[in-house]
């Protein structure tokens, strides 16, 4: 769906359902990102929530970085492993429907100075989990510790 020849064509229909038809809209990716049901999901975010995860998908295009991300599986730890040594903070959600949670803390075991957090959110998008504050907090004091550590 995502390759370069018709992953136009798949955000132009996406756009096009946004505006139309935004549950429907949603509750498709939404199917993808979570090990729940997409209806439950798309229940639990409020109206800002919505308007801000339309105003995502309705900018998004993934041009080649899908077969990028692709590619990159395909080299597996290997290709990156012992060159990443700044810290890293991995947040993940264990209801995640695309990557499994496994992947979040074998990164973060991998990664010679990372911490992982849990987040409670339905799925992929862990800025719209009821824990959001807390993740917001996390990060900015990550990034501020980063980069007066000179980390960042």
């Amino acid at each position: 769906m995502f390759s370069p020849r018709s992953e136009g064509a798949v955000w132009r229909l996406t756009r096009w359902l946004l505006e139309r038809r935004p549950e429907a809209a949603l509750c498709m990716p939404f199917a993808e990102l979570t090990t729940g049901r997409p209806q439950d999901v798309l229940d639990q975010l409020s109206g800002e929530h919505r308007a801000e995860a339309i105003a995502l998908l309705s900018s998004m295009r993934s041009g080649r970085g899908f077969v990028n991300d692709l590619a990159q599986l395909g080299g597996g730890r290997r290709f990156w492993e012992g060159r990443v040594a700044q810290p890293a903070l991995v947040v993940a959600s264990r209801r995640e429907g695309s990557v499994p949670y496994g992947h979040a803390v074998e990164l973060a075991r991998a990664l010679p100075r990372a911490e992982l957090v849990d987040s409670e959110a339905a799925g992929h998008f862990v800025w719209f989990g009821p824990d959001r504050n807390r993740i917001e907090q996390l990060i900015t004091a990550f990034l501020a510790q980063s980069a007066t550590a000179g980390g960042g």
